[in-house]
């Protein structure tokens, strides 16, 4: 049988690299042209990448955790049949949905995106078609590989497993005694030469070691062929840090308080009986930069008025049935609060805006983020163009971005791209929610669970459903009175909605 080499795809215009958090197949097993071989990890996204060919796998040539290139060769397959196999086969990710999964609402995804916030996803998007096939998110190497490199590289590692913590201390200061690690940053891939000993170290390798000032003699490699990763080293500083925290604790039982106590480093303290470490995914070590991030440098403000949902609630009665008959999926209130939102940027458009140092800029197009969270981690889709996108095409948008957010099959240009974000945390009965704004963006509208309260309605007391809605903006962009005019045209486009409302 022929054999093809696959290679690493390119999950988006602006990603160049990815991680493989895990093999679906091992060698030996058959793989079926279009069913998911592996899932790959990068900073936007997670996906199951197909098999390019049908065959067998022969050999794994990049570990789980590690980080390669796009075009980078990830794995040989010897290809069914008597024709002739391609010698390389690049996988496209976007051959994981081969079922159209979400096909009905092309139009309106557009494939941009904004980054997270930690919020939940609308109700619909627990009955989108594409069944979930959750992914873990490990949290290995972050070794860079250039394609060629790679390539020429990869059989030297099988018999030069050379034991790492064996020390070379005479020949690195030969090559430049400041940076120890410059000679060897050079970026010809993450192969390069480290030392005349032969150890081969990644840029991300070298920097992250050189950050901590860790020696490379003191530590065991545990990627292909023996090879230093970026979690090697992360081990490495946590465990020179674990021994010289009992010594700085040593002062805590003379205070009298706990102080000196809540001062210590978490990562140092003792696990209680019952208590669990989880490690931090790269999913979830990137929401937390991006949420930081956030809270330290844009200054928040927040208002929130209450909605008369009266009307809309009429709507969604009278256009569910016939809606769900349709599209094959329940209408929800999200399109709604998502079309006031854009009725809203229509009219105020300094909210649809990013602050720089120097200026704001105003966007043009208005592109949606909608925040979607599951067990593990959040993701915020992006609806592009949605202000040219009628109720019911907002719905098919949300149920589609949604539906495959679940199931790991967004492209990273889904996410990327985000104006402004809508999100929908009332899902869960929640009243007041103080969002964070994403980062790049102005503000994130949020809407409430829908409760029916007593109001006074002409001087009577009557049972209405009621919402509250929440927006949180940044105050560098927008002044309180700017904040709560792009508040009230959101409302009153809700309680604009009647039954005639064209959907």
């Amino acid at each position: 049988m022929a054999s093809t080499r696959v290679t690493m795809p390119q999950l988006g215009e602006s990603v160049h690299e990815g991680t493989i958090s895990k093999w679906l197949v091992k060698p030996g097993d058959r793989v079926v042209e279009y069913e998911p071989m592996l899932e790959v990890d990068t900073d936007k996204v997670n996906a199951e990448v197909p098999a390019p060919v049908t065959g067998v796998l022969k050999e794994i040539l990049v570990n789980e955790g590690d980080t390669v290139q796009a075009g980078s060769e990830i794995a040989v397959v010897e290809v069914e049949g008597d024709g002739e196999a391609p010698e390389r086969v690049e996988v496209r990710a976007e051959k994981a949905t081969p079922s159209g999964a979400g096909a009905g609402a092309a139009d309106a995804t557009g494939g941009s995106a904004g980054s997270g916030d930690a919020m939940p996803s609308a109700e619909q998007a627990e009955k989108a078609d594409a069944e979930p096939r959750p992914a873990p998110h490990g949290d290995g190497g972050d070794e860079r590989q250039a394609p060629a490199a790679a390539e020429e590289r990869r059989p030297e590692l099988e018999p030069e497993p050379e034991p790492e913590p064996e020390p070379e201390p005479e020949p690195e200061p030969e090559s430049r005694p400041e940076p120890q690690t410059e000679p060897k940053d050079r970026p010809e891939g993450p192969d390069e030469e480290a030392g005349d000993a032969g150890h081969r170290y990644s840029p991300a390798v070298l920097m992250l070691a050189e950050e901590h000032g860790v020696d490379f003699s003191k530590l065991q490699g545990s990627g292909l062929g023996g090879r230093v990763t970026k979690r090697d080293v992360r081990q490495f500083v946590e465990s020179q840090q674990e021994p010289a925290r009992p010594a700085a604790e040593e002062p805590v039982p003379k205070a009298p308080d706990r102080a000196p106590a809540a001062a210590a480093p978490a990562p140092g303290q003792a696990l209680a009986q019952g208590d669990e470490a989880v490690p931090l995914s790269r999913m979830r070590r990137l929401i937390a930069e991006n949420m930081t991030r956030s809270k330290t440098t844009i200054p928040h403000a927040w208002q929130t008025q209450e909605v008369d949902m009266s009307g809309v609630v009429a709507h969604r009665n009278a256009n569910k049935a016939a809606f769900q008959q349709r599209e094959g999926f329940s209408l929800t209130y999200l399109p709604y609060v998502l079309a006031a939102a854009v009725s809203a940027l229509r009219e105020h458009s300094e909210a649809n805006a990013t602050f720089n140092e120097t200026e704001i800029i105003v966007h043009r197009a208005i592109n949606l983020g909608v925040s979607v969270g599951f067990e593990d981690t959040l993701l915020v889709p992006v609806i592009k163009s949605a202000d040219g996108l009628s109720l019911a095409g907002l719905a098919r948008a949300v149920n589609d971005l949604a539906g495959r957010a679940r199931s790991r099959q967004l492209k990273a240009d889904e996410l990327q791209g985000g104006t402004f974000t809508v999100n929908n945390s009332g899902t869960f009965g929640t009243l007041f929610s103080y969002s964070v704004i994403n980062p790049g963006q102005a503000g994130i509208l949020t809407m409430e669970a829908i409760v029916e309260r007593p109001v006074a309605v002409n001087g009577m007391i009557g049972i209405k459903p009621m919402m509250y809605l929440c927006f949180s903006f940044d105050h560098r962009v927008l002044d309180g009175l700017q904040g709560a005019r792009f508040l009230t045209t959101a409302r009153k486009w809700l309680e604009a909605v009647n039954p005639e409302t064209p959907l």
